[in-house]
């Protein structure tokens, strides 16, 4: 009966390879675009093509890979942040003569290992006059402690090119691969695209034809202003426009609306860090609209639009667009920007934007050294009982916001001290990838609740402390809500309280003999850079930002708070926590041996 079942198993995996490389052999047509609604380039030259759809019933990825120009095989997959070592990989590769496709593992040195649950599972490939198409599949969770686990959030996919045959999956050598990385939020939320009205109209905010500057990275601003007299529309709708053939140069874009309190702003089209940059575009600060590489339109929910145009609000916006340019490319001329799309005929509701988190202030720090070091900023029951409507309010949408040291951001909604719903999360964030996304379920919010926003930092490569502020090497923990209907609450944040701060450097100042310089002169941030980083020194702030009271801003969108004693406030009393989602495992596969399925795609040689 045994020798029965592994001459079946032997059999069956002998019929599935057969059939693999009779697919694979046959020559056909592009998959239908309709198929892969997601796509992004993988590389700056966009000779790698990565598009994908999501299946929740399922729980899986499909993913059609285009290679353009196929050498002699390549590496796919997904890391914690980007990195070769440690990652989750699917692998094409070829000896010269004959072709391999298998699911593989990298350890903490680089070396390549076949895995011994085969996940990422090949559907096929085809052949058309723009390449070479590979269709696979892959769970979200495979229960397999080498692989990756999809999750809601970005996703850093890697990519490597093999220019050489190699003799076997082992032999490959990732430090000489040509390759890198992309940013996506794979787990596209399943949101239905609501009716749009017949009197719809659309308008452009677009760079003028600038010259993209030969350097690595470059942010370009554009001012543009809206016509003499135009009044209150509803955006209902926005979407990307990106000059073809810079599809993988233009990285991420942004639509400001400038502050109502300046009559004029200056015209200005130039690098945003420009010393050029007249200071009162730092004023259009307002999101309309904000796009990132692999994002697609962005739709309002039905019964709501965001206003713009008419009485209090500024004719004039400003549009940042990211250029990513590591090839360093020369000349290229662009015209990205984003589409508008607006409805004179409003909507029931105007939609608002609500900023959660930490306010931008110096007291709130994180020492130098740390790999995974925690702040949270809180909007109290007091301020949602005090500032929203006794029917709540809906957010659909989110913008989650850190500089260079966030690596996790998470919001949660809380009542009667019961965490309740996480709003959005972010578990391998990047302060590189920043978009609105579109919130899988429409998250209500009454008055009492709590909305909990936590941030978590790594500050390994950093020799002082790190401060709150507005500076790139300064922090932030915001979460940029999109909600309606919108209300006079435009900024529900905290900050540990000043005097406790006090008492702290009074403290550490103790253990050290005095070496904290105290004088009223002194600022907070110069306080943070004096103090020698021990493990006590450390500890300490920890637990301060853990017990001691906040000072809460629960402001109106005149920077006024709203009226209320709002210092010295206690943290929100939390008893339950929500538990952590558990991974589904999907149905054990058959026997499947930890070997590569061969690929008949012909005789490889250098593209």
């Amino acid at each position: 009966s045994l020798k029965l079942r592994e001459v079946a198993s032997m059999y069956f995996t002998m019929v599935a390879a057969f059939l693999v490389i009779l697919v694979v052999a046959l020559q056909g047509s592009a998959p239908r675009e309709s198929d892969f609604p997601y796509k992004v380039p993988l590389d700056p030259q966009g000779l790698l093509e990565l598009s994908w759809n999501v299946s929740y019933p399922e729980q899986a990825v499909h993913f059609q890979l285009l290679i353009r120009e196929l050498q002699f095989g390549l590496l796919f997959g997904m890391s914690d942040r980007g990195e070769f070592e440690n990652a989750d990989l699917a692998v094409l590769w070829s000896d010269g003569h004959n072709s391999y496709f298998g699911d593989a593992w990298s350890d903490a040195k680089g070396q390549l290992h076949m895995d011994s649950q085969q996940d990422y599972q090949l559907l096929g490939a085809r052949r058309a006059p723009e390449g070479l198409y590979l269709l696979f599949r892959r769970a979200f969770s495979t229960c397999d402690p080498k692989d990756y686990l999809i999750e809601d959030g970005t996703v850093h996919l890697i990519y490597g090119i093999l220019e050489k045959p190699v003799r076997s999956l082992q032999a490959i050598n990732i430090s000489a691969l040509h390759g890198g990385l992309q940013r996506v939020q794979l787990l596209k939320p399943n949101v239905s695209i609501p009716e749009l009205p017949s009197d719809m109209k659309s308008m452009e905010i677009t760079a003028p034809d600038v010259v993209i500057p030969s350097q690595e990275t470059t942010y370009w601003c554009y001012m543009a202003e809206l016509p003499a007299g135009f009044p209150k529309h509803h955006i209902i709708m926005y979407e990307p426009v990106v000059t073809a053939g810079n599809e993988a140069l233009v990285h991420h874009m942004e639509v400001f609306q400038c502050a109502a309190e300046f009559d004029s702003f200056p015209h200005y089209n130039g690098p945003c860090d420009s010393k050029m940059k007249p200071d009162r575009l730092n004023y259009c600060r307002h999101v309309l609209a904000a796009w990132a590489m692999g994002a697609q339109a962005f739709y309002y929910p039905e019964e709501a639009g965001l206003a713009f145009g008419g009485p209090g609000s500024s004719r004039y916006l400003r549009l940042e667009i990211h250029y990513h340019n590591p090839l360093v490319f020369k000349g290229r001329r662009d015209s990205s920007g984003i589409r508008l799309y607006y409805t004179a005929t409003l909507r029931p509701y105007d939609a608002g934007i609500m900023e959660l988190g930490l306010v931008y202030t110096s007291v709130m720090a994180i020492p130098p050294g740390e790999d995974n070091f925690i702040l949270t900023g809180y909007c109290t029951d007091k301020c949602t009982q005090l500032a929203l409507p006794a029917a709540g309010i809906r957010i659909f949408a989110s913008q989650l916001h850190t500089h260079l040291a966030g690596r996790k951001v998470v919001t949660v909604l809380a009542r009667d001290g019961r965490e309740r719903q996480v709003v959005n999360a972010d578990r391998h964030y990047s302060p590189h990838f920043q978009e609105i996304r579109m919130l899988k379920e429409v998250v209500a919010v009454f008055p009492g609740d709590e909305l909990i926003t936590t941030c978590t930092y790594n500050t390994e490569d950093r020799s002082r402390a790190t401060v709150g502020g507005f500076g790139i090497l300064e922090e932030m923990c915001v979460n940029y809500v999109h909600y309606y209907p919108q209300t006079q609450l435009e900024l529900c944040k905290s900050a540990v309280d000043p005097g406790y701060l006090h008492r702290y450097f009074n403290l550490v100042n103790r253990f050290n003999d005095e070496e904290i310089c105290m004088c009223p002169q002194v600022s907070v941030p110069q306080q943070f850079y004096s103090i020698p980083w021990n493990t006590f020194n450390r500890d300490v702030l920890k637990s301060l930002y853990g017990f001691a009271p906040i000072s809460m801003h629960c402001n109106k969108s005149s920077a006024v708070r709203f009226p209320g004693e709002w210092e010295k406030q206690p943290l929100p009393s939390i008893t339950e926590r929500l538990r952590e989602p558990v991974p589904r495992c999907p149905p054990a596969p058959g026997p499947q041996p930890a070997a590569p399925v061969p690929l008949n795609l012909g005789q490889l040689r250098r593209g």
